[in-house]
C-alpha cells in the first residue's frame, strides 16, 4: 500500500483518487476550493442552476469503466442519456447543419446543406477509423513512452500535416471546413497549430455519439465526490497543494497550505505550472485561453433550441440549453470566442436570438475567473504543433513518484481524455 496523494479535486483528481484507493492504496485529496468538481460542478443563482463546464461527454465507456473499477456501476449512481442531435450549426451567409451521431444521420444533415457534402463529409469521417485504431491501442488507452513507440502511431504523432491544411485539401466548402474544426476552435486551438491526427474527433462523436447525464454534468462530479469517502479517501477541502516536496531524487511529500502530506506517490491534477517542482519540465507550454461565459436565467423559454448551437463568426458564439430553471424559466449559458467588442446577449441579439428582454439573471465568468477558480485552465495546454503532444506531462513525469492526470496532462482536455488520463495513471501505479 503507498500513500498517495492527489493535488486538485477536478474531474482528474476525483477519477484518479477512486481508481487508486479501489487498488488498495491509502489516498488523500487536496482541493483549494471549498467543493470538489472543479468544471464538473454546478453554477447557481435565484432558483436557475447550470453545468459550470462541459454539459456533455464523448464515449461514454469511460465513464462506465471509471464507476466499474471504483465501485458500483454507473447505472446504479446515474443515467447516461445519449443526445439525439450531437449541435446545430449556423452560418454567416444564413445556412445551417442539425449533427447527429451515426453515419445515415449525417449523410442526411449534410446532403441538406448540398447536394453531395454528405458523402464528403463521411468520407472525410472514414478516414480517421485507422488513425482511432492506432491511438486507442497506443496513446489513449495504455501507457505510452514517448522515445519508444510502435512505428504506426509515431508516424501519426510525428506527422507534420496540421488539421487546418487536412481540411483545406479535403473540403471545398468552407462550412464543412467549420464544422470539422469547431471541437478544436472551440476550446481555443488554431488549426494551423493543431496536428491533424486530432480531427479523429469527428470519427468519435459519429460513431460512439455524445451523451449528457439526467439532471445535468455536475452530478458526475457529485456521484465521484461520494465515491471518495466510500473507498476511504481523505479529503482535504480549502487546502491548496502548492508544491511536490522532492528529496534524494524523488516525491516525499505534497506541500499545501496546511502543511506538508507525506506521500510516496503524487498525482498532480492541476496545471503543473503552479508546481515549482513541475513547473521547469513545462515551460514550453501555455494554457489554452477559456471562452467568456455567460450563464442566463430567463422568465421564458426560447424556441427551438438545440442541446448546443454554434453561431459561426466573429465572436462565434456556442448557446447551450439543459440547466434547470423555475417553472415557465430557461436556464442557458452562452459562451464567445472572438471580438467580444459588446456585451454577449447583445452579440447573440445580432443572430436574431434576443434574451435580453427575458434576463432574471445571469451569472458572468471571464476566462481568467475560470482559470483562478479551476487552478488552470479546463482547456489544458494549447496546441502550439506537433511538438506539444510531447511537451506534455502524463501518466509519467520526470519526477520520480509523480504523476499526471488531468486536462493539462496526457492524452488531453475534455471530459472522456481526462477520464483516461486517470485509468493511465492508476495503470502506472499499480495495486497496492
Amino acid at each position: 500500500m503507498a500513500r498517495v496523494v492527489v493535488a486538485g479535486g477536478g474531474f482528474g483528481g476525483l477519477a484518479s483518487a477512486v481508481r487508486l484507493a479501489k487498488l488498495g492504496h491509502e489516498v488523500t485529496l487536496v482541493e483549494r476550493a471549498a467543493r470538489l468538481g472543479g468544471a464538473l460542478s454546478e453554477v447557481s443563482a435565484e432558483g436557475f442552476s447550470w453545468d459550470a463546464g462541459p454539459t456533455y461527454t464523448l464515449l461514454p465507456a469511460v465513464i462506465r469503466d471509471l464507476f466499474r473499477k471504483s465501485g458500483r456501476p454507473v447505472e446504479r449512481e446515474l443515467e447516461l442519456v445519449p443526445l439525439d442531435l450531437v449541435r446545430e450549426h449556423r452560418f454567416e451567409d444564413g445556412t445551417a447543419v442539425r449533427v447527429a451521431s451515426g453515419r445515415a444521420a449525417q449523410l442526411r444533415a449534410f446532403d441538406d446543406l448540398a447536394p453531395g457534402l454528405g458523402q464528403r463529409w463521411v468520407d472525410h469521417v472514414a478516414s480517421y477509423a485507422e488513425d482511432w485504431d492506432v491511438l486507442r491501442r497506443g496513446y489513449l488507452e495504455n501507457p505510452w513512452r514517448p522515445d519508444d513507440l510502435p512505428g504506426d502511431l509515431a508516424a501519426r504523432l510525428d506527422s507534420r500535416e496540421t488539421l487546418a491544411r487536412r481540411l483545406k485539401r479535403t473540403f471545398r466548402d468552407e462550412r464543412l471546413r467549420m464544422v470539422a474544426g469547431h471541437p478544436l476552435v472551440a476550446e481555443g486551438h488554431d488549426l494551423r497549430n493543431v496536428p491533424a491526427w486530432l480531427g479523429v474527433t469527428a470519427y468519435v462523436e459519429q460513431r460512439f455519439g455524445a451523451w449528457t447525464v439526467e439532471g445535468g454534468m455536475a452530478r458526475l462530479g457529485a456521484a465521484l465526490a461520494d465515491r471518495l469517502a466510500t473507498r476511504g479517501v481523505t479529503t482535504l477541502t480549502g487546502t491548496e497543494a502548492t508544491d511536490v516536496v522532492v528529496s534524494d531524487g524523488r516525491a516525499v511529500a505534497v506541500r499545501t497550505t496546511a502543511g506538508d502530506l507525506d506521500a510516496e506517490v503524487v498525482v498532480c491534477a492541476v496545471d503543473p505550472r503552479r508546481l515549482p517542482a513541475l513547473a521547469p519540465y513545462v515551460v514550453r507550454t501555455m494554457p489554452a485561453i477559456p471562452p467568456v461565459v455567460v450563464h442566463v436565467g430567463l422568465d421564458t423559454a426560447p424556441a427551438d433550441l438545440p442541446h448546443e448551437l454554434v453561431l459561426h463568426g466573429d465572436p462565434t458564439l456556442v448557446v447551450r440549453t439543459g440547466g434547470s430553471a423555475p417553472d415557465g424559466g430557461a436556464a442557458l449559458t452562452v459562451h464567445g470566442r472572438g471580438r467580444l467588442s459588446e456585451d454577449i446577449l447583445r452579440a447573440l441579439a445580432r443572430h436574431r436570438i434576443d434574451l435580453r428582454p427575458h434576463v432574471v439573471t445571469r451569472v458572468d465568468r471571464s476566462p481568467r475567473d475560470q482559470v483562478e477558480r479551476w487552478s488552470g485552465s479546463p482547456m489544458g495546454v494549447l496546441w502550439q504543433g506537433r511538438a506539444t503532444v510531447r511537451q506534455r506531462l502524463g501518466p509519467t513525469t520526470p519526477v520520480p513518484g509523480v504523476y499526471a492526470a488531468g486536462a493539462h496532462a496526457t492524452p488531453g482536455a475534455g471530459l472522456p481524455f481526462v477520464g483516461l488520463s486517470a485509468a493511465l495513471v492508476a495503470a502506472e501505479v499499480g495495486p497496492a
